[in-house]
Formats: C-alpha cells, structure tokens, sequence
C-alpha cells in the first residue's frame, strides 16, 4: 500500500522539526532513558516508583524507602486532531461535484498522521460527536498512531453540537499529562460557526501549536454561484437539514458577498490570535498536501530556515 503523503511539521512555539524524534532533552519528564534516581516526594506519580531499587534501599535502612526514577523528556512532538463533527460537516454527498467534507477530513487527517510518525511523534485524535463525553485516543506511546487513523478518523457520527469545539478545548486542557506544551493541536472544521475568540487564546496560552484547518466548499461556502430563479436544497444552519428554496438574483448576491466576508473574517480573527490556518478547498490528496506544504513554507519563511 502507498504511504500517505506527509509535509513537515515546523513548531513557532518551541521549534520542534523534522529532527523532532531524533534529539534527547535535557530536561526532565516523561520519556524512556533514565536520567536518574532519588528519594520519592510527595505529589510524585506511583509510576514512577522504582520497586526493586526501593526494596533495596529499605532493606538496607530498616525502613520503608521508596526511590523514584527521572527520565529525560521526550522530544518527540505530539499531534492531536480535532474533529468538528456537527451536521453541516457531513456536507456534500460524495456523488456531487462539490467538496465531501468527510473526505477531506480523512485525507488531511491521514496526512498530519503521517507527518507525525516521519519525525518518530505521536499522533491523537479527539472528537465530541457524542455529547457529554468525547471520543478520545491521547498522543502517547500507549495509544499508537494507527489507533487514530484506524478508530478515529473513519467515524461517520456528525452529531456535535454548536459550540462542540469549545468542549474539545476544554477536554484537551484537562488532558495536559498526555498533550504537553509543544504539541500541534489541529482543528479540523468549516468554522461556520466558530469558537469564540476567548476560547481560542485560552487554548493558544496553554503552550500549544494551535492550527485551525478550514474545510469549506470553494462554491457554496467561501462564495455562492449565480442560481436565482432555480429551485435549491439548501442546508439549515445549525442541523444541516435540506430545505428547497429559489433565490432572487439580489439574495444571490447578498449570499455571496455574505460568504466572502464570512470567510475574510475569519482569516483576519486568526490573525489576530496569531493561528496560521490551512484552507482546504477539495478533498483531493494532492490539493491537500499542496494546502499543507504552504502552510509549511508560510512559518519556514517566519523562522528564517534555511
């Protein structure tokens, strides 16, 4: 089978890179090479409690010793997908000639999988199709990147809520053990409707690498065409039911100019929370890989890489 393509993965908020996997931190945490040994202190996790080396040191003292093991960090970059999966996002059916979101969903979510694994990362998934309790696999060493695209990506549940992403903000925040500052965070939606700006730069403050990928139809989202007078299914906002209706040539225009705003604001809201968005137009995997290696080239640019 043909790997998935894959683009380099380039942090503004610690640098992390295509060596990523390859370097050791000098600092302490949760990785696999020992660092060190010494005597446990209180809010110390039990995992990390040496038992054999405890047995020792208490044999040796006459009393009960418990020794704990610091590892170095991992430099390895963590990567969390995040999936909007209200109705709308089940827009259109594959057999029109316009954009299957769920497609495009599954193609970039295949490719950021694939980004991670090149640079030895970790690769999550989280979605809240099924409120109050989201569908979580965490980027960790426990959870491999195949569970992501195995479990997570091939769901077909588009029954989020409005404002599920704010819930996926704050299962991430209180997740912090399994996604630690450094790690890409992205947001796959259409931001049709989306999170308030509040909830966007709490996230950001966390330490994380925040990306919002856009999926919206190039025709009916980020514009409109000229359709007066014919009859249209059109989706109802907030449950992505299809109800016909036939627009007047100035409500065609009104739509399309209401579009374009919508998606100029957005872009300049990101901006101004410092989110380096992608923009997907078509669930085509190299339109895609083109989308994202832009995306690559805009911070390569910011950080002066050669």
């Amino acid at each position: 089978m043909e790997a998935d393509p894959r683009f380099p993965l380039i942090s503004l908020r610690t640098g992390v890179g295509l060596a990523g996997g390859s370097r050791r931190s000098i600092h302490r945490g949760s990785g696999l090479d020992i660092a060190g040994a010494r005597p446990y202190r209180r809010g110390d996790s039990v995992r990390g409690i040496d038992w054999k080396a405890s047995a020792r040191v208490s044999s040796a003292r006459g009393s009960d010793e418990f020794i704990v093991r610091e590892r170095f960090a991992e430099d390895r970059p963590r990567v969390v997908i995040v999936v909007d999966r209200r109705p709308e996002m089940s827009l259109y059916p594959a057999e029109v000639p316009w954009l299957h979101k769920p497609a495009a969903v599954a193609a970039a979510g295949r490719m950021i999988v694939a980004s991670a694994i090149a640079v030895q990362g970790f690769a999550g998934y989280l979605d809240v199709a099924d409120p109050p309790a989201p569908y979580w696999i965490p980027p960790n060493r426990h959870e491999t990147a195949a569970a992501t695209l195995e479990r997570g990506l091939p769901r077909t549940a588009h029954t989020a809520a409005v404002d599920n992403l704010v819930d996926a903000f704050r299962h991430l925040a209180q997740a912090r053990v399994d996604v630690p500052a450094g790690s890409f965070i992205f947001v796959l939606s259409d931001f049709l409707t989306s999170p308030p700006p509040a909830a966007w730069a709490a996230t950001r403050s966390l330490g994380w690498d925040v990306v919002p990928v856009i999926v919206q139809d190039p025709c009916w989202e980020q514009s409109f065409p000229a359709v007066s007078g014919l009859m249209l299914p059109l989706a109802e906002p907030g449950s992505g039911e299809l109800r016909a209706v036939r627009l007047t040539r100035r409500e065609v225009q009104e739509r399309r100019e209401a579009n374009e705003r919508r998606l100029e604001g957005l872009l300049k809201s990101f901006a101004s929370l410092q989110l380096d968005h992608v923009l997907l137009s078509s669930a085509d995997p190299l339109e895609i890989l083109s989308a994202f290696l832009q995306w690559h080239e805009r911070r390569r640019r910011r950080l002066r890489l050669e």
